[in-house]
């Protein structure tokens, strides 16, 4: 399993170990001794699971503290674009846009530690993604950004005609109006 660390104060793409041969193909997805082994020490309590079809656009989303969520990030079918946005007040990346492609021909995950907003599109007929979560979910504590924000500009990487948005994510307020009681810590 291979870390490599982004430009973003820890955000990190986890690159899987995958074995190969005429069966198949085998890899560990997940491994504690591992992410403590790279100064990683994270319980997860909570994963979560969505199919979405092509034009699907998840996002951008997080809890605010004390619920706050670190999240991992892989897909199991189809291929994603993954979106993280540094919301960290004080953070050398705050208010910048991560992006990468995430397969299930890849195997690439995304850790994202707290304090970061979150979503993705769908670039493959379907996709089917799971992340793990260091934090129950709570209600009350939901927030997110609006996915067409004019500060972050964001490329999807989906056409405008082809977006499929939900209700609720139209409604989520501007970058610089969100809710946010982040700050960054070393």
């Amino acid at each position: 399993m291979t870390f490599i660390k982004t430009e973003f104060p820890s955000l990190i793409v986890v690159e899987p170990t995958v074995y190969k041969d005429s069966r198949g193909y085998f890899f560990e997805s997940y491994s504690e001794n591992n992410f403590k082994a790279e100064g990683i020490d994270i319980k997860f309590v909570q994963d979560n699971q969505s199919k979405s079809g092509y034009g699907v656009i998840r996002g951008l989303h997080y809890q605010l503290g004390p619920y706050a969520q670190t999240k991992l990030i892989r897909v199991l079918s189809g291929k994603i674009l993954d979106i993280a946005v540094d919301i960290r007040k004080g953070s050398s990346s705050f208010g910048k846009v991560f992006s990468i492609e995430l397969s299930a021909e890849n195997n690439k995950q995304l850790f994202i530690p707290k304090g970061f907003a979150h979503g993705f599109s769908v670039l493959s007929e379907t996709a089917e993604v799971i992340y793990k979560c260091d934090a129950f979910y709570h209600e009350e504590a939901e927030a997110g950004i609006s996915y067409n924000d004019a500060t972050l500009q964001i490329d999807w990487k989906i056409p405008k005609e082809k977006a499929l948005i939900s209700d609720k994510d139209l409604q989520h307020p501007s970058f610089l109006n969100c809710l946010n009681n982040f700050v960054f810590e070393q």
